[in-house]
């Protein structure tokens, strides 16, 4: 099967070619579009000293590698259809030896870890990219990567593991980028109804205007529906809402980066077979962030309740809900045992040269609390290579553009 999926690409590219300069060029402009974007990802847990996530050690590389053609208007729109594929490998995930496995362990003896088995998704997507007035829009429909999201979103929403290993959006992007504001808008198809696999989808949002320098009001959202399958009944709702202000101290104190972030999340769940009614999670969350010299401290601390209240619940079929109702760090369940408000607080110090626009290296080191308590400690080290930000021939201007681009919005403390 993957040999065909090779020859499918090389055929695609082929065709594409030839399609992009013949007779339709003359009426437009078309070309033969390609992007390539590498991943590496150094992420050691030690998180022993509690019960909120196993220690363990992720180690692995991505490529993802598109073509398509790409069809630029007169006004100066454009255009492109895109096909690629997923590569993602953990670094030591391979096949063992017969020999060594115990009874019943079939998993690491299976051929699909091997080399030309690692094609973890096919993307297929349309994106369109305009401008009216002083707006960007950008409309990106099917399989895309989710970098082309540009949101702000807390930690409490996504998680740096669901960041790495669900790389892709299945659904539908809007995205809108004025001057002062971006606003965007989407859904993600996570499931389809079948025999024992759950229907799953999330619509979400993101949005932030700036008042003026220093001030700024943004926000979060999504409503996740994690309904049943043919032989598991039951529908959990998972709605979360997170209002923001950030005070952007940088330009006026000459350092890199010197901002404060004050947030408010709240929560509304309800397993409607289990529970029948629904609660309310709820905290304030509080960001300072400063850089200068490249390196970099951030701090997040969050005071509130349980925001994950099902998280060990179970389903009828006996599973338990875990990180398919939650895709948010589990340190925000804020305490494992007792019921109440909570601390949690998240503390890194990194390291991030400036290379380039098209590549990134981040070194980390993050320590948790819960309640006061030392919790664990991460060791993190990413390397990121877009060729698409090379080959557009960007140049970042060492001070702010007075426009904001669709492109140019990135998440606070991690970019895809």
């Amino acid at each position: 099967m993957n040999y065909n999926i090779i020859t499918c690409v090389l055929l695609l590219c082929s065709s594409l070619h030839v399609y992009a300069s013949g007779p339709f060029e003359k009426n437009r402009k078309a070309d033969f579009a390609y992007d390539v974007d590498f991943e590496m990802n150094f992420d050691n847990r030690e998180y022993d000293p509690s019960s909120f996530s196993r220690s363990r050690t992720i180690f692995g590389a991505r490529l993802t590698p598109a073509v398509g053609l790409k069809l630029n208007e007169r006004s100066g729109g454009e255009h492109r259809l895109m096909f690629g594929i997923d590569v993602m490998k953990d670094f030591g995930d391979s096949p063992i030896s017969p020999s060594l496995a115990s009874e019943g362990n079939t998993d690491e003896l299976s051929r699909k870890k091997e080399n030309l088995d690692l094609f973890h998704e096919i993307t297929v997507y349309y994106r369109y990219l305009f401008t009216k007035g002083k707006t960007d829009i950008g409309i990106t429909a099917g399989i895309f990567p989710r970098r082309f999201m540009g949101g702000s979103y807390s930690r409490a929403f996504f998680s740096d593991s669901l960041r790495f290993y669900d790389n892709n959006i299945e659904g539908l992007l809007l995205t809108f980028a004025r001057p002062s504001s971006y606003f965007e808008a989407g859904c993600d198809w996570m499931g389809m109804y079948g025999t024992d696999r759950r229907e799953r989808f999330m619509i979400f949002s993101s949005g932030e205007g700036r008042l003026s320098d220093m001030f700024s009001l943004g926000y979060a959202a999504y409503l996740y529906h994690f309904a049943g399958a043919a032989h598991v009944s039951g529908v959990v709702d998972n709605a979360l809402v997170n209002p923001f202000v950030t005070l952007d101290l940088s330009r006026r104190s000459g350092i890199q980066r010197l901002d404060f972030t004050l947030g408010w999340l709240q929560s509304m769940q309800n397993d409607r077979k289990n529970i029948g009614k629904f609660t309310f999670p709820h905290g304030g969350e509080f960001t300072a962030a400063v850089r200068n010299w490249n390196v970099g401290l951030e701090n997040y601390l969050f005071y509130g309740t349980d925001m994950m209240p099902y998280y060990r619940s179970h389903d009828a079929a006996g599973n338990m809900y875990g990180d398919l109702l939650y895709m948010g760090e589990p340190f925000y369940k804020v305490k494992m045992n007792g019921t109440g408000g909570g601390f949690y607080d998240r503390v890194e110090l990194y390291y991030e040269p400036k290379i380039s626009d098209f590549m990134t290296i981040r070194a980390s080191i993050t320590a948790h609390f819960n309640d006061w308590a030392y919790s664990g400690l991460q060791q993190v080290v990413t390397v990121r290579f877009n060729l698409g930000k090379l080959l557009s021939g960007h140049r970042q201007d060492p001070k702010p553009k007075k426009r904001i681009r669709i492109e140019e919005w990135g998440f606070p403390g991690w970019n895809i």
